[in-house]
């Protein structure tokens, strides 16, 4: 007999493992499962508590000896109790988007809300706005009378919230729609939370409007099922530092800055410091080219370099857990940005020209430095969310970089 569990189809890498350990304690498993065999595990009743992911939300209903009110009003249970024997369906994803409404500071009230998905997850948002007093709920799918060809009739809404799967891993950079067709949004939330940061929230943080994605519920309903689990109390507190030290583990790190800056060794210094893994993107170019950067720009060119460069950018920025190495060019495509910045923060190596390094650095050697830092410099700052110099010691960068991480 297990204790506790995640139920789905196909579950791939989940967080709820760690997760539920660090709210409660207990063994926890995944419990991949395919269709036939759902009924047969849950008749078996062989475990103390489960929750329930996609595609079972719904089938797992008539298979429970009874369903708490707010699921059955929802259609949708994501959390089920071994009662003596008796299994108790309950919804705890409702508790999570409310408590990821308003750690966003998103207030529903008097507003149109807009929800993409038509889903067991749309349907707990459908019940959250409601509960936190939306005046009117609108649900946006492919086919219906509110679609993707008539959002123009929406143009009034004051929230959005996504429970569509567009823009997750691996399908990442898409966005469902574009905010340009909702001009007076007061917020938006992503259900989505791998990428941390989806196409559609970078859109809303490019246009100053409060947003998050999904990571927040994920853990709020996973302290709310381990209450449910174990019939005890869990500190409000603990949400936020589950969520604080996931967040730490599986963000990116991201370096740039001008060639021969130190990017590589910090890089290097700073993954065995956080404990993540280190990848050079120079090194992933050499490697996919099968010949050196300065024989790519000799033989190819830096057009050539660049679009391979961004083919590594998009692949390497969505992965989680690692600190990234960038070439000192990368800057120069703006469509590197958002590959970067979707999971992770990034870093301005800063280091005195004359003490930049430019062996086997074709740009470097080719270019006035200080001409190229004048071109550069208001790039590498329109990319950056830290500054690090780096005209000390190794040790030096590194424990800077961890202190400014620390303090986000």
């Amino acid at each position: 007999m297990i204790e506790y569990g995640l139920l789905g189809e196909k579950l791939g890498h989940s967080f709820s493992p760690q997760i539920h350990r660090a709210l409660a304690g207990y063994d926890y498993r995944l419990l991949p499962t395919p269709p036939e065999a759902v009924e047969e595990l849950l008749r078996r009743r062989e475990f103390k508590g489960l929750n329930v992911t996609i595609p079972y939300k719904q089938t797992v209903i008539p298979l429970c000896d009874e369903v708490d009110p707010r699921a059955a009003a929802i259609g949708a249970v994501n959390t089920i109790v071994n009662r003596d024997g008796r299994l108790i369906g309950c919804n705890t994803d409702i508790d999570g988007l409310i408590y990821l409404s308003r750690r966003t500071g998103i207030d529903m009230s008097g507003k149109k809300v807009v929800i993409l998905g038509s889903g067991g997850t749309s349907r707990t948002a459908q019940a959250a706005a409601r509960e936190l007093g939306a005046a009117q709920v609108v649900v946006v799918s492919r086919r219906g009378e509110d679609n993707y060809q008539n959002l123009s009739r929406h143009r009034d809404a004051g929230v959005l919230i996504n429970t569509s799967p567009v823009g997750m891993y691996p399908k990442c950079g898409v966005s469902p729609v574009s905010l340009s067709d909702f001009p007076h949004l007061t917020g938006v939330l992503d259900a989505i939370y791998n990428p941390l940061r989806t196409a559609l929230l970078m859109e809303a943080e490019v246009r100053g409007v409060p947003s998050s994605c999904g990571l927040p519920m994920l853990v709020a309903q996973a302290r709310r099922a381990a209450e449910l689990f174990t019939g005890g109390s869990i500190a409000a507190e603990r949400t936020e530092a589950v969520l604080s030290e996931l967040v730490r583990q599986t963000g990116n790190v991201v370096l740039i800055g001008m060639p021969g800056c130190g990017k590589s060794a910090i890089g290097r210094a700073l993954a065995r410091r956080l404990g993540k893994k280190f990848v050079d993107l120079d090194r992933l170019a050499a490697e996919r080219a099968g010949k050196s950067i300065p024989e790519i720009f000799a033989q190819d060119g830096e057009d050539a370099f660049r679009a391979l460069e961004t083919r590594i950018v998009q692949e390497a920025g969505a992965r989680t857990g690692c600190v990234l190495s960038t070439g000192g060019g990368v800057v120069t495509r703006r469509e590197n940005y958002a590959p970067l910045h979707q999971n992770g923060v990034i870093v301005h190596i800063r280091r005195d020209l004359t003490r930049l390094s430019t062996a086997g650095r074709p740009v470097s050697q080719s270019t006035d430095l200080g001409e190229l830092w004048r071109r550069r410099e208001p790039l590498y700052t329109a990319f950056a969310d830290l500054v690090a110099e780096n005209d000390g010691t190794i040790r030096d960068a590194v424990e800077k970089i961890e202190k400014e991480l620390n303090a986000l």
